[in-house]
């Protein structure tokens, strides 16, 4: 297979930089022919997103084939997952496609370059895909590295994102924080002070450069209490155990504000029904 650190286009015959294809190679099928693909490393799909693509696609047509693969009496989808649920959700029966003959592993590599080119991973995801291709197809970091077409140490990095807690990688998922207050918070190997930055993070709003200043602060042992008691904290306590959920109560020097965490729209159904109530 050409190298698939080129991107997408390898995968397009006569495609090219001003975007023109041999329409002899694309073909139509009919969307229930088409399965997606379980090697797809993003999780989490805009709806707003889609359903926007869904318009422009109503109105254009799709401009990109989906690429799929042979499997059994069906086709597995190998890149285009997102134009696959738009045109769904536009009422299509059919879309433009390209048939590839792939292997396991070249559909996850096909999957996360696609996914990476368009910005469309969170880094945890990023991760998580690169971490997969090590354990299910045993590559090295520096095959990792090639086959994306990045250096070794930012592949390192991203799987370094990893080791954080639960609570931090979900910060990191949601955007409440960025990839460099991670790096950072990567930096204090002490998990309780770890924690002390990761909750100044978020308290104080702090951006990256006043993260790096705060975790410099906590190497030197300048910062080597636990974190102050909350003067809302019992109240905290008791908003968790009613709601079923964490909840954390953050004050600034003129009011602050509640947070409630859910985990699924049905969670959140629930909270504010018992809120409501």
């Amino acid at each position: 297979m050409t190298k698939l650190g080129k991107g997408l286009d390898a995968l397009i015959p006569g495609s090219s930089e001003a975007g023109t294809q041999d329409s002899s190679a694309i073909t139509e099928l009919p969307i229930n022919l088409i399965d997606t693909n379980p090697h797809q490393p993003r999780t989490d799909f805009d709806e707003v997103g889609i359903s926007e693509l869904a318009a422009s696609i109503k109105k254009h047509g799709i401009l990109q084939p989906l690429v799929i693969t042979k499997e059994g009496d069906h086709y597995q989808l190998i890149a285009g997952e997102r134009r696959l649920r738009a045109a769904s959700k536009a009422g299509l029966s059919k879309v433009p496609v390209i048939i590839r003959d792939v292997e396991d592993h070249e559909k996850l590599e096909i999957a996360i370059i696609e996914n990476v080119q368009r910005a469309n991973l969170n880094p945890i995801e990023e991760a998580n895909s690169y971490r997969k291709l090590m354990e299910e197809f045993s590559y090295t970091q520096e095959k990792v590295a090639e086959t994306m077409g990045k250096s070794r140490s930012l592949v390192a990095n991203k799987l370094r994102l990893l080791t954080l807690p639960a609570e931090m990688k979900r910060a990191l998922k949601d955007e409440t924080i960025t990839e460099g207050h991670a790096k950072a918070l990567l930096a204090i190997a002490d998990e309780g002070k770890r924690e002390v930055l990761f909750n100044e993070i978020i308290s104080g709003n702090l951006n990256v450069r006043e993260t790096e200043k705060v975790a410099g602060s906590i190497k030197k042992g300048k910062i080597n209490k636990t974190k102050k008691e909350e003067p809302y904290k019992e109240l905290a306590s008791d908003l968790a155990e009613y709601l079923g959920t964490k909840v954390a109560i953050k004050s600034k020097s003129k009011g602050g504000k509640v947070e409630i965490d859910y985990y699924s729209a049905e969670e959140l159904d629930r909270i504010y029904s018992k809120i409501k109530g």
